[in-house]
């Protein structure tokens, strides 16, 4: 449970991209190479889930890579599904606890579920940080990872992103920096904005949470890379796409109340109250982009919630919501 209560605390190159997954796909035509990432393992767990080791240069490391898909490779839309701040080592939390494997099993689409990303927004770091490292995750997951997935499972060109918690924030993110990439955006119980004191004040301590210090991230507050990653202030780039947002007021409801709870990780007091502050902050902030996005006129699916507290309960249910709007985009 305090992974799960710590989720919220916690066009050139891209244009070639998916030019390039494209014509993988294509009959007859010719194998491309991966932009600097190339598969060394794949393990099959089942008819519809492949886990991949991706070895990738801008990482400078192997990745964990859980792919979702109907069967043989074929043009088909794919979704990327992030991870909250305590993401799963070695195996998506969404496979380990969201019920995605169940959910999307023999549904038309590539779902791609990276492991590994902890305290890390899916961004591109500016220094090495004693704990978590240099990670280039947008160039890994813009970049190098859809050639690979179109080469391995096929491809129609076409994306959706989302998150959940750090997810949310970063689907965001990364489809207003990658615009061409992407046609669908999703968050659950995340932060979108960033720039804020209020909102930045979350992304340090959802860093911090993992060991980490933001300053290595994204910089000293107010500088550039705050705003490049704040999709409030690059609002226009998702003008068009399918967008879904969600979260809980955090109030208590049946589920938080009936559900048993590992004695070991703290009184069920406790744990209740922690998720139920987390999801309070990720309803006060997705409120705010939702606001901003109707003032610029981008529509949105809401998908705000009277009850509800930071946890897998919740976003089970929401993923099918999710999926109603994000899957069309991509189909």
């Amino acid at each position: 449970m305090k992974r799960r209560i710590s989720g919220i605390l916690a066009a050139g190159v891209v244009a070639l991209s998916v030019a390039m997954a494209g014509a993988m796909c294509a009959p007859g035509a010719a194998e491309a190479a991966p932009l600097g990432a190339r598969v060394v393992a794949k393990d099959h767990k089942g008819i519809y889930r492949t886990d991949l080791k991706i070895k990738s240069k801008a990482m400078r490391a192997t990745v964990p890579v859980t792919v979702l898909s109907p069967g043989s490779a074929a043009p088909r839309g794919t979704l990327y599904l992030l991870d909250g701040a305590d993401a799963g080592e070695k195996v998506s939390d969404w496979i380990t606890k969201g019920g995605a494997q169940k959910f999307f099993a023999g549904k038309n689409v590539n779902v791609v579920l990276p492991a590994g990303g902890e305290g890390s927004f899916y961004t591109n770091w500016q220094r090495k940080d004693p704990k978590l490292g240099k990670p280039q995750w947008e160039t890994f997951l813009t970049k190098e990872l859809p050639p690979v997935i179109a080469e391995e499972f096929g491809s129609n060109g076409r994306n959706a992103v989302m998150g959940l918690s750090m997810g949310g924030q970063s689907a965001f993110a990364l489809a207003t920096r990658n615009p061409d990439l992407y046609r669908g955006v999703g968050s659950l119980s995340g932060c979108p904005p960033v720039s804020s004191p209020a909102n930045e004040a979350y992304v340090r301590s959802t860093v911090a949470k993992s060991g980490g210090d933001a300053d290595n991230m994204w910089g000293r507050s107010g500088a550039s890379a705050w705003r490049a990653n704040d999709p409030a202030l690059h609002l226009d780039a998702l003008r068009g796409k399918a967008l879904f947002l969600s979260a809980g007021s955090g109030a208590v409801g049946p589920q938080d109340l009936l559900a048993e709870r590992d004695p070991s990780e703290g009184p069920k007091d406790a744990q209740i109250a922690a998720g139920s502050a987390l999801e309070a902050a990720a309803y006060r902030c997705s409120l705010e982009f939702a606001t901003d996005l109707t003032a610029s006129g981008i529509s949105y699916v809401p998908g705000f919630r009277l009850i509800g507290t930071h946890s897998w309960w919740y976003w089970k249910e929401d993923l099918p919501k999710a999926w109603g709007v994000l899957g069309p985009s991509i189909w």
